[in-house]
C-alpha cells in the first residue's frame, strides 16, 4: 500500500475538522441529558395535536428575524380553549395576553413568538386570524398570546419586519412531526449564553406506570450567563461567560419557554409545571439578569378539559390529575426544557447581521472535548 501524500492527509484532516463542526442536536453527539426517554421526535410536537410553524426573514444585510407559532390543537382554539397557565421568572418583557391566562386559566389563540418591537403587530395578526375563522363571526374580544425576545443586535428591530403575511404563513405552514431549530422563525436573530441562540425543542415521555404522559417544550433563547452543559463548565472553559475578564459579553436578553402536555392538568397544576421549567433555566447557567424577560407558558391538550366558548354547562365535568401524581411531570419538564435550550445552541449557526456584526455559534468540536474532559460524554 502506498503511503498517503501530504495533500491527501491535509484533505482528510480538513474534512474531519469540518465534520466535527457539523451542526446537530445534542443527542446526535452522544450526550443525553436526564434519565427519562424523549418522544419520537424529541419535540413539542410529540404531544398529539400540536403543530409548529416558522417564518424566517433573512434579507439584505440587516433583517434577521421571524415568527414562530405553536397551535395547541388543530381545531378552532377560540371555540375550544385549553387549560393554561403562565409563570414569570423575570418580567422585563412585552408578553401579551398573559394576564387573561392568569385570571381565567385558559388559552384561546395560538401562541406566537417574535421580536420585541414586533410583538404588537404579531398580536394584531393573531386577532385578524381568529376573527377570520368562520365560527368566530360574532366575537368581540380575543386574547392573542405573544412572547418575544430582543434580536436587535443582529436584526434591524426598529424596522418591524414581521408583518401579517409572515404570521399567516407560519400559521398556514404549521405542522406536526420534526421541528426546525436554530436560526429559524423567532430564533433567527437571537443570542444565547455567549453564542448564537435560536429555537430549540425537546420532549419526555413518562413510563406507563407513571401515567405515560408526554411533556413537550419549545424555547426561544436569547439570554446570558455562564454556559453549563450537563454540569460541565463549558462557558468557563471556552472563556466566554458573564463577568469574564476582558471578554465583551451581553448578559441581558430573554427566554420564552412554551410547555405542552397531554396530562389532564388544571390551570393550577399547569402553573406548578411552568415554575419547574425555571429550574432548567438555572441548570444551563442562566440567572435572569436585570434586563432578561424570562417567561414560561404551559397548557394541556387533554380533550376532556377543553373549554367551549358557547354552551358551557353550569357544572362542567372533567379529568384532573391529583397533586400526588405531579412529580414525574415536574422532572419531565425540567429535562425537556434543559435539552431544548441545548438544542437551540447546537443547531444554531454563525450569523452576520446588521452593521456587519457577527455572532458565532457554539463550537461543537471544542464543546465535545470539554464534555469528555468532565465525563459528560464518553
Amino acid at each position: 500500500m502506498k503511503p498517503l501524500s501530504l495533500s491527501v492527509i491535509s484533505f482528510v484532516l480538513c474534512f474531519t475538522g469540518l465534520m466535527a463542526q457539523e451542526r446537530g442536536r445534542i443527542r446526535d453527539f452522544g450526550v443525553a441529558p436526564g434519565i427519562l426517554n424523549p418522544g419520537k421526535y424529541n419535540a413539542i410536537t410529540d404531544v398529539a395535536g400540536i403543530s409548529v410553524g416558522h417564518t424566517t426573514l433573512v434579507k439584505g444585510d440587516s433583517i434577521r428575524t421571524g415568527v414562530t407559532v405553536i397551535k395547541p390543537h388543530q381545531g378552532n382554539v377560540f371555540q375550544e380553549k385549553v387549560p393554561a397557565a403562565v409563570y414569570v421568572g423575570n418580567g422585563f418583557g412585552k408578553a401579551l395576553g398573559f394576564t387573561q391566562i392568569e385570571e381565567l386559566g385558559n388559552l384561546e389563540s395560538p401562541i406566537a413568538l417574535t421580536n420585541t418591537l414586533n410583538a404588537f403587530l404579531v398580536a394584531n395578526s393573531l386577532i385578524d386570524y381568529t376573527l377570520a375563522q368562520p365560527q368566530n363571526a360574532g366575537i368581540r374580544s380575543v386574547n392573542p398570546v405573544v412572547g418575544e425576545t430582543n434580536d436587535g443586535w443582529l436584526n434591524d428591530i426598529r424596522g418591524r419586519h414581521v408583518d401579517q403575511k409572515a404570521v399567516f404563513q407560519a400559521l398556514e405552514e404549521a405542522k406536526d412531526g420534526p421541528v426546525a431549530e436554530g436560526n429559524v422563525g423567532a430564533g433567527t436573530g437571537t443570542r444565547c449564553l455567549g453564542f448564537k441562540g435560536g429555537i430549540g425543542t425537546a420532549s419526555r415521555v413518562l413510563p406507563k406506570a407513571k401515567g405515560g404522559y408526554t411533556v413537550g417544550v419549545l424555547v426561544q433563547t436569547n439570554f446570558g450567563g455562564v454556559l453549563t452543559i450537563n454540569g460541565a463548565p463549558v462557558g468557563e472553559e471556552l472563556n466566554n461567560f458573564y463577568m469574564a475578564e476582558d471578554v465583551p459579553y451581553v448578559v441581558d436578553g430573554s427566554c420564552m419557554m412554551v410547555i405542552a402536555t397531554d396530562a389532564p392538568l388544571s390551570d393550577r397544576n399547569l402553573k406548578r409545571l411552568a415554575k419547574r421549567s425555571y429550574l432548567a433555566f438555572g441548570k444551563v447557567g442562566a440567572f435572569s439578569s436585570n434586563g432578561s424577560g424570562d417567561y414560561s407558558i404551559a397548557f394541556s391538550t387533554h380533550t376532556d378539559n377543553r373549554i367551549p366558548y358557547t354552551g358551557i354547562p353550569m357544572e362542567k365535568e372533567g379529568t384532573e390529575l391529583p397533586n400526588d401524581y405531579m412529580s414525574p411531570l415536574f422532572l419531565a419538564v425540567v429535562e425537556a426544557t434543559e435539552e431544548a435550550i441545548y438544542n437551540s445552541l447546537f443547531m444554531a449557526e454563525d450569523m452576520t447581521g446588521q452593521k456587519g456584526r457577527i455572532m458565532k455559534a457554539l463550537p461543537i468540536a471544542e464543546t465535545l472535548k470539554i464534555l469528555e474532559k468532565y465525563g459528560v460524554r464518553k
